[in-house]
């Protein structure tokens, strides 16, 4: 068991960085609707491409494969969904000054559905329908829930400098590889993915977007629920909801200092 388990942890970390390298060439090569559309600046005012969010989102999806029926579901749905409700902000949302959960929520309550507040309910509801997917009980299947968002939202906060959300995805991913079962697995793949967009990410050539962002931290969402009962998913959703709420916090005024 111990040596079946090790085999998947590390087919899953090797899938998922082949296949997010093979994705990110493939979209470089393609780069549906114009190279433009796929270009972005940077904090220090270097372009640089998006192609390896969605490659990050593809490729942490596949390395889960090798899991049983219900968690690679649960896995491919919360990463791949987080990832289509990133990538959708990154293009529609591209030229929206307004950031953080209040500014969106205050938009709809004016009427205005901005691209913030889809992938806000979005990845949200594709966290529940994951977490529904991992637990039987209905409370612990809304923490599951709470969780898996609450994760993709928090990686996506941490990613404001180059390298900062993979390397965040490393590092909160590892200890989750000492576990047995299916979240090893699932936090393997997310390293993978991640560790396979660092160094174009560090280099100032590439950056994840929110696309890569959301993907890889619902990865780590399902890697903790999955790994955790009853006790744990309470303290990780205490954790995640804090993180996300200070961090919005911090944002919040950093930009009105620099304004």
């Amino acid at each position: 068991m111990i040596e079946s388990t090790s085999g998947r942890r590390l087919g899953a970390l090797l899938a998922a960085a082949g296949v997010t390298r093979a994705a990110t060439a493939a979209l470089r090569s393609r780069a549906p609707g114009g190279a433009a559309r796929w270009t972005r600046r940077n904090y220090a005012g270097k372009n640089v491409e998006l192609y390896a969010g969605p490659a990050a989102a593809v490729g942490a999806a596949a390395g889960a494969a090798v899991l049983p029926a219900g968690p690679r579901a649960a896995t491919a749905l919360a990463v791949l969904a987080a990832g289509a409700c990133g990538a959708y902000d990154d293009m529609v949302g591209a030229g929206d000054p307004r950031r953080g959960f209040r500014a969106h929520l205050g938009a709809l309550r004016s009427g205005e559905v901005t691209s913030g507040a889809v992938k806000l309910f979005g990845i949200s509801a594709a966290g529940l329908a994951a977490g529904a997917l991992l637990k039987e009980r209905p409370v612990d299947k809304l923490l599951a829930g709470v969780v898996i968002a609450g994760a993709a939202h928090f990686v996506n906060l941490v990613d404001v400098r180059p390298g900062r959300a993979c390397a965040t995805v490393l590092a909160l991913g590892a200890p989750g590889l000492l576990r047995k079962g299916p979240g090893a697995v699932v936090a393997a793949a997310s390293m993978g993915a991640a560790a396979a967009v660092l160094p174009d990410d560090i280099g100032e050539r590439a950056m994840i977007g929110d696309a890569g962002a959301h993907a890889l931290g619902a990865g780590l969402g399902v890697a903790v629920v999955a790994g955790n009962g009853r006790t744990g998913l309470v303290l990780h959703a205490a954790a995640v909801v804090a993180a996300v709420v200070c961090g919005e916090e911090v944002s919040r005024v950093a930009r009105v200092g620099l304004g």
